[in-house]
């Protein structure tokens, strides 16, 4: 199986990339795409008027009929599928499971397609593993990781930051948005390779975990 994984930044590719031989070994192959941001399904699901900005979701009606045709071309015993990981921050899960699905149904040829959403945000699979928190950063604060609830609505890459990053959340905001994505390469770079991925304890990362193994059927 080939996986092509289409992700919203950096640092979600630089967790993917580590965390994909993980669950699928080393016979199927991956290629992770970042992109700059998430953004928003276009309500006329058109293309996005500027391309080269590279927002996942103003760009998925393009990508997904381009992918359509791609893997329609290639050979009975070359399989493929689209893996679409983003977060959910504040959508509301159900409307934007729907948005997605109606995308892929308007794409013929169809091509095979997964929607992976991190719930609510992507830190939220490093929080899954706390054990890989504390490998990654031994002084991490315990009392703001056991508080964590797996997978809750709670500003999640804040609550990592408060446990690992001195000062907490609100000292690293006060840099400005881009040393917050730096960090947060930093901690994909740093917590992903001590991850156990079947010790996982957020759902949506088993989830994710769970649909790749059962697409490079593997145990």
């Amino acid at each position: 199986m080939h996986f092509e994984i289409l992700v919203e930044d950096q640092s979600g590719k630089k967790a993917l990339d580590i965390l994909i031989p993980k669950i699928v070994g080393e016979a199927h192959t991956f290629k992770v795409h970042p992109y700059k941001g998430i953004g928003r399904i276009p309500k006329n699901m058109r293309d996005a008027k500027d391309a080269g900005k590279r927002i996942l979701l103003e760009n998925l009606p393009k990508l997904l009929r381009g992918y359509g045709k791609t893997f329609d071309g290639y050979p009975a015993d070359y399989p493929a599928v689209v893996i679409l990981v983003c977060d959910l921050d504040d959508k509301c899960f159900k409307a934007l499971r729907q948005e997605l699905f109606v995308i892929l149904n308007q794409c013929y040829p169809k091509p095979e397609t997964r929607f992976c959403i991190a719930i609510e945000e992507g830190e939220a699979w490093f929080l899954g593993d706390l054990s890989a928190v504390r490998a990654a950063y031994p002084h991490a604060r315990n009392n703001v990781l056991n508080a964590y609830i797996n997978d809750s609505i709670c500003g999640t890459w804040e609550v990592l930051a408060d446990a690992v990053y001195q000062g907490g959340s609100s000292a690293l905001v006060t840099q400005g948005w881009q040393a917050v994505g730096a960090i947060k390469s930093n901690w994909a770079d740093e917590i992903s390779p001590h991850m156990d991925i079947m010790r996982n304890a957020s759902p949506s990362f088993c989830y994710f975990r769970d649909k790749l193994k059962e697409l490079a059927d593997t145990p």
